[in-house]
């Protein structure tokens, strides 16, 4: 088997990374999804970002992950 058919074999086998990093990002941010339905301010919206910056990155960058593992 040559590099490049291992290399597209592990990333088949690694489709589940992006989904998890999402989900997880997205059960970070919860409340702040709920606070921000119920009453959208700008205030939640910076505090969300704020402190939920590693959840706010990974939403971000989910496109570029999904595509590396596709």
């Amino acid at each position: 088997m040559s590099e490049f058919d291992r290399s597209k074999h592990h990333r088949r086998t690694a489709r589940w990374f992006p989904i998890l990093l999402i989900f997880l990002a997205l059960w970070d941010l919860r409340t702040d999804f709920l606070l921000l339905f119920d009453h959208f301010t700008l205030t939640s919206l910076m505090f969300a970002m704020r402190y939920h910056l590693l959840a706010v990155v990974v939403l971000l960058g989910s496109f570029s992950l999904w595509n590396r593992y596709r």
